[in-house]
């Protein structure tokens, strides 16, 4: 009997769920991870010594299908659906292909041989974390600093490449105690290291280079006693949302919501509605997170490896959390969850991994008042109610909160928020006058120094802007004297515009700095009515790009982020910006090695990579836990609408 009410309330905000609709780039589901691992685990892979699963998602099918598909009005006919699986045995990462059809079979099994690793599954982060507590040298360490084993906590941290010939798969030990807090990162246990071989999940380096005093709990919990949680209900407007499986349907907007492992939420499939045209019109194919490069800035011994690529050593989804209702997301949201295979090929799901809602900004959509009509003020105004699809990934100290936010204007809105806990380490002072050397970061407060370090999140946009061919220009703004041009005017100066379409990857290859420019995609082949190419904008966030010299080795493993934009002719099997194997990666494949290629950009499908970077300088007030860093891009139309899409 509950049920009706709660249906009735459903369908009066418009916020509804119907029965799943096949779409060719749906994420698999549960059945479909179990149907893999059956087939997997029933073929001659089974025999393999230490079968793990490392990577399962669908098998991206040719973009030319999808778009076919999409465009015909047979959408109940099934799509073919295929999975690529990455799975380690006997030492080996094997890459296979499932066919999922009827009773499945492996029709590709590839060994990889190139440098490089898939991302460790927490099967094996678990393990190795608990390896150190059973060492007795580990133990014999913590009864010289008079610590409990039993109030320890072992963080398993990827270690890097640093230029070694032969790698193995392997994780460094960082040790916390809580004793008195749960803010575990607020009290390192300073001077031990422990490298592990995960193959053999034995410890093959133990180092106790020195004791540290252990810095106090008192002040390091986070837990705040003022959590008093409030909301908005959903506006009971014809401003709803509609979600079909996986695609959404909100005011101009059509798109298509994704999840896996490593990418998190993918935006796919985006077309906005055109009033004048009577249509949708394409405008984002792929749009996620493909890689986040996070290296700190402290070169001693416990520290110098630490420099993370946390989607391919980790994953995004296989980190993202269950959000909270009302906390994380507002009360008119609607909850996805997401689907992963976890080490031994089963279905994981995390549930509410994604949410869905209208944000109610309390900004201006547009506004005019005008005087200038005798007998009349006219005054016309109207709100900014925008479309958010969110998840947030956990990544040991980091809590990273993703935005796609979608807006009546025609435009993207992509922000992301730094919030968590800082990386910290132990030391002896106690006071900044105290410091006789280089602290690679902030002292906070008594024996605790967060150290200084960059986040760089690239996110891979395949823009269709009214179409697959493209182009790419980038405007630059420019001051011209009026003698220039022979006027006689008492002004001696203005700008203007200079337009550069970029001809190869090369010119496509960009490092945002102090001149204006504007930065567009555009359709060559579709103008509007008074003769613009149709387009899109990406306005930039703040220009940051990596300050480690280049030959330094987590550089040239993340090449990519000297430069904050890259534009590379469309290749399905180039979606990660470190390279899809990049635990150990050597720099020998990524965004910067394709676009060395310098295929031509000019009316091609091209791909946008864009870089949110910050220079991360702790400050006092990020502890003991951080207040949310912000950064974003937009995506925004550029003469791709004949007027302004709010007044069609």
């Amino acid at each position: 009997m509950a049920r009706i009410p709660l249906l009735a309330l459903v369908l009066s905000l418009q916020c509804w769920v119907v029965a799943s609709l096949s779409h060719p780039l749906d994420p698999l589901n549960s059945a479909e991870i179990n149907h893999i691992r059956h087939i997997v685990l029933n073929s001659h892979l089974a025999t393999l010594p230490n079968l793990t699963f490392h990577f399962v998602d669908i098998d991206e099918p040719e973009k030319k299908d999808v778009l076919k598909w999409l465009s015909s009005n047979r959408h109940n006919e099934p799509f073919p659906r295929r999975a690529k699986v990455v799975v380690r045995a006997g030492e080996e990462t094997r890459e296979l292909v499932v066919d999922l059809t009827g009773p499945g079979s492996i029709t590709s099994d590839h060994v990889y041989r190139g440098h490089g690793y898939p991302p460790f599954t927490f099967q094996e982060l678990y393990q190795a974390s608990q390896l150190a507590k059973k060492d007795p040298r580990f133990k014999n360490s913590l009864l010289r600093r008079g610590l409990n084993l039993s109030e320890v906590s072992c963080i398993p941290l990827t270690v890097g490449w640093f230029g070694e010939d032969v790698t193995y798969r392997a994780l460094k030990i960082a040790s916390y105690y809580r004793g008195g807090t749960v803010n575990i990162y607020a009290r390192p246990i300073g001077g031990i290291s422990i490298l592990i071989d995960v193959e053999t999940m034995k410890i093959i380096e133990y180092i106790d280079r020195f004791k540290v005093p252990l810095p106090p709990a008192k002040g390091s919990d986070y837990q705040s006693t003022n959590q008093n949680r409030s909301s908005f209900p959903c506006d009971q407007t014809d401003r709803g949302f509609t979600i079909e499986g996986q695609k959404v349907r909100w005011g101009n907007w059509n798109f298509h919501v994704g999840f896996n492992a490593r990418a998190g939420v993918i935006i796919s499939t985006a077309s906005v509605y055109d009033a004048v045209h009577k249509k949708f019109r394409r405008v984002l194919y792929r749009g996620h997170v493909s890689e986040t490069f996070v290296p700190y800035m402290d070169p001693t011994n416990e520290w110098y490896f630490r420099t993370f690529m946390d989607m391919g050593e980790y994953g995004f989804g296989r980190s993202a959390d269950s959000l909270e209702p009302l906390a994380d997301c507002p009360g008119n949201a609607v909850f996805m969850d997401g689907y992963m295979a976890g080490a031994d090929g089963r279905p994981q799901r995390v549930d509410k991994a994604i949410c869905i809602f209208e944000r109610y900004t309390g900004d201006v959509a547009w506004r005019h008042m005008e005087v200038g009509v005798p007998g009349r003020t006219i005054r016309r105004v109207e709100p900014e109610v925008n479309l958010v699809v969110r998840m947030v990934a956990t990544v040991g100290n980091y809590d990273y909160v993703l935005d796609w936010e979608f807006q009546h204007t025609g435009s993207i809105k992509v922000g992301v928020g730094l919030t968590g806990v800082l990386a910290m380490k132990a030391t002896s002072y106690t006071h900044t006058d105290q410091t006789k050397q280089d602290l690679f970061g902030t002292f906070l407060a008594n024996n605790i120094v967060a150290v200084n370090h960059d986040h760089f999140l690239t996110y891979y946009l395949d823009l269709d802007v009214d179409g697959k061919d493209n182009s790419f220009i980038k405007a630059k703004l420019g001051t011209k004297r009026t003698t220039s041009i022979g006027i006689k005017s008492p002004r001696k100066s203005y700008w203007t515009v200079v337009k550069e379409m970029a001809k190869t990857e090369a010119d496509g290859r960009i490092r945002l700095g102090s001149k204006p420019s504007e930065l567009l995609v555009v359709n060559t082949n579709k103008m509007t009515k008074t003769g613009n190419y149709v387009g899109y904008r990406l306005i930039t966030g703040q220009p940051v790009y990596s300050l480690l010299s280049d030959d330094d080795y987590p550089q040239i493993r993340a090449a990519y982020t000297k430069y904050q934009v890259w534009v590379t002719a469309y290749n399905k099997s180039e979606r990660w910006a470190a390279g899809f194997y990049a635990d150990k990666s050597r720099g020998d494949d990524g965004l910067a090695v394709w676009s060395s290629r310098n295929r031509s950009i000019v009316n091609k499908d091209v791909v946008v990579w864009y870089t949110v970077g910050f220079h991360h300088i702790p400050y006092q007030e990020d502890y003991p836990a951080m207040p949310t860093l912000h950064g974003e891009f937009q995506l925004r139309p550029a003469n791709f609408f004949e007027r302004n899409p709010l007044l069609q």
